[in-house]
């Protein structure tokens, strides 16, 4: 039974799917999680409209309206004219910036976690906020969410199932595919469900590793 279908390739996209999703969302997110602790009202205000919309909003119901409108009706094929990279490109789009907002909230989270006296220190340097955000406050920040973007990661991971809905080939939209041809759903459930274990157990410990490594001493 198995062997009819290629399992390796679906988890393949899977993995894809997550990994320019996470470059992506983690861009989004930093940036968006910069104008929320930024000095300009009009920024700040911006970034929580956003976090708090797409935090709001169904992954699902983001997917299909890259698919549908922008890409169907708007005809915005970002470089190709195949349906199928089409939609896999926009899997990525969707998937990164739904995650980003949630990115955005750890960061913030561990930006607050940094004494008030280092942005102090590196103003009466003469840091502007942009460099003092770069230089100082982000870079604590980060070593002080590993453990939450790790799990945003997993949660990515997990969440990436979505794209089966606008025909993404990954290992959702397999597994649907196998329930429906073969008699066999709870061996066909358990394939997957132990295929997605392997993909976040070692992120999973991997990024509780890295968080007691890098851990800020306080």
């Amino acid at each position: 039974m198995i062997s009819r279908y290629n399992l390796l390739d679906a988890f393949w996209v899977t993995v894809q799917l997550t990994f320019f999703s996470a470059i992506g969302a983690l861009v989004i997110g930093t940036l968006v999680a910069a104008m929320r602790v930024s000095p300009i009202p009009v920024a700040r205000w911006i970034g929580a409209a956003y976090v708090t919309i797409i935090r709001n909003t169904p992954l699902t119901l983001i997917l299909v309206f890259t698919s549908i409108g922008l890409y169907t009706t708007l005809g915005w094929t970002l470089g190709s004219d195949e349906i199928k990279v089409v939609n896999y490109r926009w899997a990525i789009i969707g998937l990164s910036v739904y995650t980003a907002a949630f990115v955005c909230e750890s960061l913030r989270a561990g930006i607050n976690t940094v004494a008030l006296g280092q942005s102090e220190a590196g103003r009466s340097l003469g840091f502007g906020f942009a460099q003092n955000l770069r230089l100082i406050v982000l870079s604590q920040a980060f070593r002080a969410v590993i453990a939450p973007l790790g799990s945003v990661l997993i949660a990515l991971t997990k969440n990436s199932t979505v794209a089966s809905v606008i025909g993404v080939v990954e290992a959702a939209y397999l597994m649907n595919e196998m329930i429906e041809n073969e008699a066999a759903i709870l061996a066909v459930g358990a394939i997957f469900a132990l295929g997605f274990v392997v993909l976040t157990l070692p992120t999973g410990l991997l990024f509780g590793w890295l968080a007691k490594r890098y851990e800020v001493a306080r």
